[in-house]
């Protein structure tokens, strides 16, 4: 292994290739080597027999090669092609990883999983994500029902605590009940902004979502549910008879007959509310708007 968090060999590396940071792409490099190596553990799974990892984002491979000295096979996608060289000489030692040059985002990942992961028994998503893209990919992940058993991601601290937030609580939103109607979210480190080169201007932290159906097998309908809660959150000053009312288009005495029947005060607010209370206001909405 080259050792690929080392600041001299980074900048060697980087030098070398005459490899500039695209600002838009949000590109840090880990320099910090205790990270990676927390990472990869975070990934592992006990009762797994066969482990594949989905990367996204493996900027010089420093994470990557951490990963592949402990599962059966990575599959790293890369958007920028200017990384693909580096990617391919740094990780050359190493048989069981595969790199892909793509968006994330326009990747057929049914694809990739039936024919790059067939015949794995778990597979996990692990990611440094860059900060501007953080909540498309999470939720693309999520949304699409891929056939991932957990999500080991480092991103925002600011970002991480939302969505590991308790619902009801003062800093839940509309990003921590959408990610809880999928899994189960954990934050498992923080990492400071000095562990990064370019350092960002905020530290950043790594959680894990495990993947579940438990609450969504609460819901009758999902697009009632995430068209609920973006309403709610999206004038989370407002009580909830009043946005839910407006945004929704339901009368404010039906809003009120429903937030009563669940026992929930219409004075109330969006962040006041834990995910049972949406569940049961999404069931009934989506009743009342069925008849």
């Amino acid at each position: 292994m080259k050792n690929l968090s080392n600041l001299s060999n980074l900048k060697e590396i980087l030098s070398k290739y005459d490899f500039n940071f695209t600002k838009s792409l949000g590109q840090n490099f880990i320099i910090n080597p205790d990270v990676c190596p927390m990472m990869a553990d975070a990934c592992v799974n006990l009762d797994s027999k066969k482990t594949g990892i989905l990367e996204i984002g493996p900027g010089i491979g420093t994470l990557t090669e951490c990963l592949a000295t402990k599962f059966d096979k990575i599959i790293s996608v890369e958007i920028d092609k200017k990384l693909i060289p580096i990617l391919t000489e740094n990780l050359l030692e190493f048989n069981n990883i595969e790199i892909i040059n793509e968006d994330i985002l326009k990747l057929d990942l049914n694809k990739i999983i039936e024919e790059k992961f067939c015949g794995f028994d778990n597979i996990t998503v692990c990611a440094n994500l860059p900060y501007y893209i953080t909540s498309d990919i999470i939720m693309y992940l999520l949304e699409n029902n891929f056939s991932f058993n957990r999500i080991v991601i480092m991103i925002q601290k600011e970002v991480a605590e939302r969505i590991c937030a308790e619902p009801g609580s003062r800093i839940c939103g509309a990003i921590t009940l959408a990610v809880r109607y999928f899994g189960k979210p954990k934050i498992l480190f923080n990492v400071n902004k000095s562990s990064f080169l370019p350092a960002p201007k905020v530290d950043s932290t790594v959680i894990e979502i495990n993947i579940n159906k438990t609450n969504s097998e609460k819901i009758l309908d999902k697009k009632m549910f995430f068209r609920l809660i973006r309403a709610g959150f999206n004038q989370r000053r407002k009580n909830l008879a009043n946005s839910l009312s407006q945004i929704l288009s339901i009368s404010k005495s039906d809003i009120i007959n429903i937030l009563e029947k669940n026992n929930i005060n219409s004075n109330y607010r969006a962040e006041n509310l834990k995910f049972e209370d949406w569940a049961n206001l999404s069931n009934d909405i989506y009743k009342l708007r069925s008849n």
